[in-house]
């Protein structure tokens, strides 16, 4: 159900058609510009350093033409959201470890478990840092464009998109903006709060916290050839010049222990921002004989950003900020207001009662058969779009087959309330030079700290979107046009 506008809501709505203008600005250009353009961009992407290794080749990340554009009032409510879900998320852990029910629908494997009871202290609930991303679809020309914001799953952990997003959307400001400027010289435009920016602030809040300011800041990541964008060489290439940190890269095989202290060769660790689950270390200690006791001593010490907390990324969270048996009893009134907005109503996929997304009490497997053109599937652990299976898009006997499927299968598999994706226009150049504008699904993720909020622009032109299957990214510009668009005060 739509929520009444207030007041101030109805007259910002002229402010909403910013996008509109810079869309139609663009397309006013001469196709001879465009493909201009289209050979300029990701020229400069390369020398941004905006990589995606796939094979163990090096492909430059496909960057659309067209930046979207958002007003100030926007990406500040974008903020308060998403910063109020993932200070829900934050809190699982303790949920978790207090209530069985949060365990049944948020499980973690016996040795998940047993870690986070030998490492989960009181210093990590006092301050628990998380630096993730939340999914989401948002319509930012839409006069209902708060009942347009619907998240659809978090990622608490080794996030990409750090060097991705600033630099994605200072390429556009760079050689789009000033075209379009020319156009319309009122047109202001400009990126977005620096994710690099507001991480290492995070992290240096987060160092004066734990009793180390200044300490040396280790990113845990993998050291091995694998598809994914490649952001950390560029990321720490950018500490040392622009904040002057000296970061370090190690694998957690590199990690040892001495005196109390972890090590990586002779520098002294004191965070770390980790690029792996738990699950992923504890398959490394029983499969490879990986000593993992550098990692659990971090963790116990909450020398680890994200905390804990991030391993709670599965998709059913979202049933935790859904279901009135978890938020009437842990929530307040605000954040349940947020959640009932714009969080998508998830469950579960097992034989049990439970209710639907207006709140009436439903057999779960009796809805999801009947109302299969309103739903997604999902494994429960999943990312990168995995055998992600949308209702409309499947005759019924493979849906029902699907349920039959989710239910006998050992992973976990949740329903969702298929979100209504946001589809944008952007040019397409064909291979004779031709120019033509095409619909493209688009995703946000939306990154929130205590300083802001960052957003990362995804495209394509299949419904499940996501970079490691060939879509794109898309700059997302905070601005204003000017009085014309604002309208009389």
């Amino acid at each position: 159900m739509a929520v009444p506008l207030h007041p101030a809501d109805e007259r910002g709505l002229k402010g909403l058609s910013l996008d509109s203008r810079v869309r139609q600005l663009f397309y006013s250009l001469p196709p001879e510009k465009i493909r201009e353009l289209a050979a300029v961009v990701p020229v400069e992407a390369r020398n941004h350093k905006l990589i995606y290794t796939r094979d163990g080749q090096e492909e430059t990340i496909n960057i659309l033409l067209r930046p979207l554009a958002v007003m100030p009032d926007q990406a500040a409510y974008f903020h308060v959201v998403s910063l109020a879900i993932v200070n829900a998320l934050k809190r699982l852990p303790d949920l978790y470890i207090q209530d069985f029910a949060v365990r049944e629908i948020v499980p973690l494997t016996p040795d998940e478990e047993k870690f986070l009871w030998d490492t989960w202290r009181q210093s990590q609930r006092e301050n628990n840092p998380v630096f993730g991303r939340l999914d989401a679809m948002v319509d930012f020309t839409s006069p209902m464009w708060k009942d347009s914001l619907n998240f659809v799953e978090p990622n608490l952990s080794g996030v990409g998109g750090i060097h991705l997003v600033p630099n994605c959307e200072q390429v556009l400001t760079e050689v789009v903006l000033p075209v379009l400027q020319k156009l319309a010289p009122d047109l202001h435009l400009e990126p977005g709060l620096d994710l690099r920016d507001m991480f290492i602030q995070e992290m240096a809040d987060h160092l004066e916290v734990i009793g180390r300011p200044g300490g040396t800041i280790c990113f845990v990541d993998p050291k091995y050839s694998g598809d994914g964008p490649t952001e950390l060489d560029p990321l720490m290439e950018y500490y040392r010049d622009e904040h002057g940190v000296d970061a370090v890269h190690a694998d957690p095989s590199e990690l040892y222990v001495r005196g109390g202290e972890v090590w990586y060769e002779d520098t002294k660790i004191d965070l770390a921002y980790r690029d792996y689950e738990v699950r992923d270390l504890l398959y490394l200690e029983k499969e490879e004989g990986l000593d993992i006791r550098p990692m659990k001593i971090l963790f116990k010490e909450n020398r680890v950003v994200s905390s804990l907390a991030g391993d709670f990324d599965h998709k059913s969270t979202w049933e935790i900020l859904t279901d009135p048996r978890f938020t009437e009893k842990y929530f307040t009134a605000e954040e349940r207001r947020y959640f009932k907005r714009h969080v998508m109503w998830t469950r579960v996929i097992k034989d049990r009662r439970t209710t639907e997304p207006d709140g009436e009490a439903v057999d779960l497997l009796e809805f999801m058969r009947k109302n299969q053109d309103i739903l997604v599937m999902k494994p429960n652990r999943s990312y990168g779009g995995d055998r992600v299976l949308l209702g409309p898009l499947m005759e019924e006997s493979d849906w029902q087959a699907a349920i039959q499927s989710a239910l006998a299968d050992e992973e976990d598999w949740v329903a969702q309330r298929l979100a209504r994706i946001s589809v944008n226009e952007f040019p397409v150049i064909a291979l004779d030079g031709a120019v033509s504008t095409e619909p493209f699904y688009t995703v946000m993720g939306f990154a929130p700290t205590k300083y802001g909020v960052a957003v990362l622009g995804r495209a394509s032109q299949k419904q499940v979107v996501n970079v490691a299957q060939r879509g794109g990214m898309c700059a997302v510009l905070i601005g204003r046009y000017g009085k014309s668009i604002l309208g009389p005060r």
